[in-house]
């Protein structure tokens, strides 16, 4: 789908989760550092905790703000992208709405909450497979099962009182002339689902990632080359994967990676991938990474996703577009009822900063 994203788990803290949830780009496998260091561990540790923001009845506090800009960053960046100017800032207002807005919750709210949270981890966890490769995805930015499935709530819970405050409501018949409206927002290109080996060639501990020596990579060559032997004479492939490869995300899984369109993957990988039947072998593909040892489990033909699929996700979708068209005066009016504060001296500065070229003549629009 490309207008719809299926799952926005706590405003930017939609990390790796949603990326795998949204067709994942598996390249980014092939460059997992070999470290586990989590940063808004290491700048906890380093700086502390101390709040960054407060009202009436809660606080923020910054590693929920680096939390959510470290997964933020990670999305942004796996498409090509950087976050915007004075995203710290909009994601810091979120948090703090989020938390009104728990304040605000019914009874209901909660109920209704609950139950999209939990349909959007079952999203998740059906787009990546299973439970162990969503862990290792979370584990990369800091996160578990537990916090997304928290801050999932939390902001579905928010999202349950909101819409109830704003009196919007979506019908079926809407969602279905949507469906039928944007019927290229459905297309699923033919993708495939590999299994793969890999021996890196290059320093991944290294910014930006730098090439091994000469002799380490020709040493590198031979083993591939070996495998490749190996796995063609009836070798269990998972397990050679398990014992050799070096992209340590998908090691534990046997190397499997999660289904992948056309453009997701490097030129050469996905060349080869595409060029295989089921259950056959490539030979080694070399890219920029390394070397590579494919297998390929099954291939998906193009198709539209039919409407029972994504009638939830429309549903959701419609719902954002018009509570983001009345939300804003209800906001303003509950953030000011609630004495929110931005007490960290930086952001504070910077909002100030912010709502001053905001409100200058430059900035208002001529008539």
């Amino acid at each position: 789908m490309k207008s719809l994203k299926l799952l926005c788990v706590s405003l930017a803290l939609a990390t790796l989760a949603t990326r795998a949830a949204t067709n994942p780009d598996a390249t980014n496998s092939f460059m997992t550092q070999a470290t586990n260091a989590n940063p808004t561990e290491s700048m906890t540790a380093l700086f502390g905790d101390p709040v960054i923001a407060k009202g009436d009845g809660f606080t923020v506090k910054r590693s929920e703000l680096d939390q959510v800009l470290t997964g933020a960053r990670a999305n942004a960046a796996a498409s090509g992208q950087q976050l915007p100017p004075g995203a710290e800032l909009q994601v810091l207002d979120q948090l703090m709405t989020i938390q009104i807005l728990l304040q605000k919750a019914t009874d209901a709210d909660k109920v209704e909450g609950q139950k999209v949270a939990d349909q959007q981890y079952a999203t998740i966890l059906q787009k990546v497979g299973s439970a162990e490769a969503l862990a290792r995805q979370l584990k990369s930015v800091g996160m578990t099962e537990e916090l997304l499935r928290a801050k999932a709530t939390q902001e579905a819970v928010a999202k349950a009182a909101l819409r109830r405050m704003l009196g919007v409501f979506v019908t079926d018949a809407e969602v279905k002339q949507y469906y039928t409206n944007h019927t290229s927002d459905f297309e699923e290109p033919e993708s495939a689902h590999v299994q793969h080996i890999l021996l890196l060639t290059i320093n991944t501990n290294t910014t930006p990632p730098s090439p091994l020596a000469t002799n380490t990579v020709q040493l590198k060559r031979k083993q591939i080359d070996d495998l490749l032997k190996r796995a063609r004479a009836g070798e269990d492939f998972a397990a050679l994967a398990k014992q050799y490869s070096e992209d340590l995300t998908t090691r534990d899984s046997g190397g499997e990676l999660p289904k992948f369109s056309k453009g997701r993957m490097v030129a050469e990988f996905e060349a080869a991938a595409f060029s295989l039947n089921t259950n056959q072998i490539s030979d080694v593909v070399t890219t920029v990474y390394g070397y590579h040892i494919i297998k390929l489990l099954e291939k998906f033909p193009a198709k539209v996703v039919d409407f029972a699929t994504v009638s939830n996700d429309i549903k959701d979708f419609l719902t954002r577009q018009k509570m983001s068209l009345q939300a804003q005066p209800l906001v303003e009016k509950l953030k000011t009822e609630f004495h929110t504060e931005i007490v960290d001296p930086n952001l504070k500065a910077l909002a100030a900063l912010v709502n001053s070229d905001t409100n200058s003549p430059a900035a208002v629009p001529a008539h």
